[in-house]
Order: C-alpha cells, then sequence, then structure tokens
C-alpha cells in the first residue's frame, strides 16, 4: 500500500470514529488551512492552486451551511448569514484573486476554529 493510500484510510478512519465536535474541528482546521493556501498561492501568482483551495474551502463552508440546524439556538441565523457570507466572499476572491478578501475570510474564521476547539475540549472533559 502505497504512503498516500495509507494517509488516506488513516484519515478515514480518524473521521469515522470521531465525534460530532471532533468533526467539526477537523472540518475548521482544513477550512483554515485551505485559506492559508491560498493566500500563499495568490502570493505566488498561482491562479490554478487558488481556484483548487477556494474551492474545497467553498465546499467545507457549504457542508457547514447545510448541516447546521438554524432552530437549535438563537445564534443559528447568526451563525448561517456568517458562512452565507463566507461563500460569497470566498467565490469573490476566487474570481478577482484578490488576496484581501482571503485574509479577511481567514479572520473570521481562525477565531471561530478556535472556539469551536475550546468548546469541543470542555465538552470532552479535556482541560484546553
Amino acid at each position: 500500500m502505497s504512503a498516500a493510500s495509507l494517509r488516506a484510510r488513516y484519515l478515514g478512519d480518524a473521521v469515522a470514529t470521531a465525534s460530532p465536535q471532533q468533526v467539526l474541528v477537523m472540518l475548521y482546521d482544513r477550512l483554515a488551512l485551505d485559506l492559508e493556501r491560498a493566500q500563499v498561492a495568490v502570493a505566488e501568482g498561482d491562479r490554478l492552486r487558488v481556484n483548487e483551495e477556494l474551492q474545497h474551502a467553498q465546499a467545507i463552508v457549504l457542508e457547514l451551511l447545510s448541516s447546521l440546524q438554524v432552530d437549535m439556538w438563537e445564534g443559528g441565523p447568526r451563525l448561517a448569514a456568517l458562512y452565507n457570507w463566507l461563500v460569497s466572499e470566498l467565490v469573490q476572491a476566487n474570481l478577482k484573486f484578490d488576496g484581501n478578501r482571503i485574509a479577511s475570510c481567514r479572520a473570521v474564521v481562525e477565531p471561530l476554529r478556535d472556539a469551536w476547539r475550546q468548546a469541543a475540549a470542555s465538552l470532552a472533559g479535556v482541560p484546553s
């Protein structure tokens, strides 16, 4: 088995055995990584890589939005609006090859990721 297929199997197993909170943190971690990579690609002038990273980021945000149960808590509608804004910004960043928009998205996503990570750790009883 190749190293790539072993890695894919490991990641698949990690997601399959993760709690919903851990999966949410994994999605946010990957979203932040996609945005970081897209920003680097903009700086390097690599439009193809920017497109790939931002499309993957959009897919993650759309998954987060589709799984959000807006009516379950009072912050749900605001989080849904934020996800919709992120999708719009990511599309525009991709179309306009705009590193500033990517930076704006990172400025929103990274604190959210950290908050979800802290909440997941609290639920798991792990000190953060």
